[in-house]
């Protein structure tokens, strides 16, 4: 499968629609398109598999690690890769847009805000197509797209002030109707706020998807291969049974993470927020989202009570971000309502105003726990606007050797065979296949 990197030159210059763009214009040209992220983001693919019918696959080498990374877009389908990058091209202390292209030796369209430029458009992609000479990175900055450019003049003098080295690969025309609205964590998920569909024809309409099918290339020789398993549900009698949280309080999982899951067990989606009761389980997995905008369908549908229960009991439960405000004890919403939640976990969890953690981490498990056994790393990401004040006798899973833990330097709560951490993880990391080998114990 060929591929190229859309990548930014800062974060906020119009990356996603650029990317849903070239998504449309490539399929309007024939062509079955693959969409994907580099870095840890749920919501940018959000809105990738509402355009090109598929899910949008992670590419993050700090998650996953090169080969891992590898492996994820191999695992893709289609005859061509548009992989939509994080902040800007060169950003990102532990894993950027730029490692992800180095890794699979793809070519990088750099999309660029024309707002109020022309020929500094070019200049700008010359200093990035520069760069990357400078600090020797292997970084092929090869095309640019001119982001909110008018036609006429202004493409004219865009086009023709950039040197052969550069393909210009069009324009993204400048119209309220391809901006998509934000909240805290980032923009509105795909299915909440999908781009007009006429807007979005006329931003396709205005790349040039020859430019962009010629850039675009196969990956380095000799990237690992997918895994064994397809991702298709299991069919063994025998298969653990899982119940995964999955509605709009639970909406953050890696599609790598759905695959490995239903390689190793059967998965018996439900909707807490919506009113469902758990299900009959094995196990449950309460994903990240938003829990703080459904706190009060939470707290009066039967759900987290249910859970509680089965926690009790010794079910494993495992709980990422918003499954770890869902697990304590009240979750308070920025308006200052509080609401109880499961009581699983010695926490009280308080939404803020501004976000209290954003990063890569690095966890070293203190003990034997649901994704790790004691000594173990983990290495994940974590991006939220809550804080949790624990009980003086809650137990932690993880020491912190990188980046920001639930109380300081530790990280990951732990009650039964209960664990609810900030911390997301990919199942490159083998957390879910140690919480699938606790689930069948």
């Amino acid at each position: 499968m060929r591929g190229l990197v859309l990548a930014g030159t800062a974060s906020g210059v119009g990356k996603t629609v650029a990317t849903l763009a070239a998504l449309r214009a490539l399929e309007a040209a024939g062509r079955s398109v693959q969409p994907a992220k580099a870095g840890p983001d749920f919501i940018d693919p959000s809105h990738h598999a509402r355009v090109a019918g598929r899910p949008s696959r992670t590419l993050d080498p700090w998650l996953q690690g090169e080969d891992g990374l590898r492996r994820n877009y191999a695992r893709g389908e289609g005859d061509v890769c548009v992989i939509e990058g994080m902040m800007g091209l060169y950003d990102g202390s532990a894993a950027s847009t730029a490692g992800v292209a180095a890794a699979l030796d793809l070519p990088v369209v750099l999309v660029v805000d024309a707002s109020a430029g022309m020929e500094s458009v070019a200049a700008t992609a010359l200093g990035f197509e520069a760069y990357a000479e400078e600090v020797d990175a292997d970084i092929d900055v090869a095309g640019v797209i001119a982001q909110r450019a008018h036609g006429g003049r202004h493409e004219d003098g865009i086009r023709e002030a950039l040197p052969e080295s550069l393909a210009y690969c069009g324009r993204i025309p400048p119209r309220e109707d391809l901006e998509i609205p934000d909240r805290h964590l980032g923009l509105r998920m795909g299915e909440e706020a999908p781009l007009d569909d006429d807007a979005l024809d006329a931003a396709a309409e205005s790349l040039r998807t020859d430019r962009l099918l010629d850039l675009a290339r196969e990956p380095a020789a000799g990237a690992p291969g997918s895994p064994g398993g397809d991702g298709a549900q299991g069919d063994r009698g025998d298969a653990p049974r899982i119940a995964a949280a999955d509605d709009a309080a639970f909406r953050f999982v890696y599609p790598a993470t759905r695959e490995r899951l239903r390689e190793r067990a059967t998965v018996v989606p439900f909707a807490p927020a919506a009113g469902d009761d758990l299900p009959q389980c094995d196990g449950v997995y309460l994903p990240g989202g938003y829990p703080e905008l459904h706190a009060g369908a939470l707290a009066e549908g039967p759900a987290l009570d249910s859970i509680a229960d089965a926690a009790a009991e010794g079910t494993p439960v495992l709980g990422e971000c918003g499954g770890l405000m869902a697990l304590a004890e009240t979750l308070t919403t920025v308006e200052g309502d509080a609401h109880e939640m499961a009581g699983v976990l010695p926490a009280t969890v308080e939404r803020r105003e501004r976000y209290q953690a954003l990063d890569h981490v690095e966890l070293r498990a203190r003990r034997g726990t649901l994704t790790a056994g004691s000594g173990d790393r983990l290495r994940g990401h974590e991006f939220h606007y809550s804080a949790a004040e624990v009980g003086a006798d809650a137990r932690f899973a993880f020491d912190v050797e990188r980046g920001t833990g639930i109380d300081g330097d530790r990280e990951g709560l732990i009650e039964h065979r209960t664990l609810g951490t900030y911390c997301h993880v990919h199942p490159e990391s083998g957390a879910f296949d140690a919480f699938l080998d606790e689930v069948e114990r």
